[in-house]
């Protein structure tokens, strides 16, 4: 059987979600705790790696086994095996088509940022922190350049390692809320530090040490060392990855979720 699962975690205390050897993973968790339910080793495909730090509402992973379990046991009887930052949320049998990662047709992610002048004692690693006032409106005009397929490698990690930095970009938004300043992002796929990267650019231009037309500057250089530097993993929230209406995945409604 194919098995999807719904995961939820909070990214602050562990090297992000690929299982690695040297440190704690959420990858590394998940697997040791769905191989108890299963009885047999059990091997995780999600449809988005994060990074250090970064957080995740509605990632979806997939595993095959042989063992009979009802959902309950996949969700349930694995969330008592699991440490209480990261959650199983549901468990839905698949056809042997789907695929976590290669079935998703887009991903969504919302960066956080706390907007005060005082820092939150109860969000803390869960919020970027910026005290100094943002414009949300500038930032929301300027994010409007990155609509579109484009090559992104003005907001591209040295160390990503996909072979090419075009991606689309499908809808981008900047809001506030009381304290909080949202952006939200959609696109088919993400390079490494793609989000984190925009996110410090659309801070400098929300600070006023930009102009609007900077985003379109920057993504005609192809240059990232032009940009801003790269934004605290803290406010990074994976939300969403969109599979077609077959497969039938839940999905996270945004105006329900972190604070709005």
């Amino acid at each position: 059987m194919r098995i999807a699962l719904g995961i939820e975690y909070q990214g602050t205390r562990y090297c992000g979600w690929q299982r690695q050897g040297h440190c704690d993973s959420v990858q590394g968790n998940l697997e040791m705790a769905l191989s108890c339910i299963a009885a047999h080793e059990i091997s995780l495909f999600c449809a988005g790696r994060t990074d250090t730090g970064v957080h995740a509402i509605g990632q979806v992973v997939h595993f095959e086994t042989e063992s009979q379990r009802p959902a309950k046991a996949w969700v349930e009887g694995t969330n008592t095996q699991l440490p209480g930052d990261i959650r199983v949320v549901w468990a839905k049998e698949m056809d042997s088509e789907f695929h976590a990662r290669f079935s998703a047709v887009a991903r969504q992610y919302r960066y956080v940022i706390f907007n005060r002048s005082v820092h939150s004692a109860v969000l803390a690693n869960r919020v970027t922190w910026e005290p100094y006032l943002l414009d949300e409106a500038r930032m929301h005009a300027a994010a409007q350049a990155l609509i579109g397929e484009q090559d992104f490698s003005a907001f591209r990690a040295a160390a990503c390692q996909a072979s090419h930095a075009r991606r689309e970009v499908q809808k981008v938004a900047v809001s506030r809320r009381g304290d909080m300043v949202f952006i939200d992002i959609q696109a088919n796929a993400f390079l490494h530090h793609m989000v984190r990267n925009i996110s410090g650019t659309l801070i400098k231009i929300g600070k006023g040490h930009e102009d609007v037309n900077w985003v379109t500057e920057l993504l005609a250089s192809k240059d990232r060392t032009l940009a801003a530097p790269t934004a605290p993993a803290d406010g990074l929230y994976f939300v969403n990855a969109f599979y077609p209406s077959e497969f039938a995945i839940p999905q996270q409604p945004l105006n329900e979720i972190l604070w709005q």
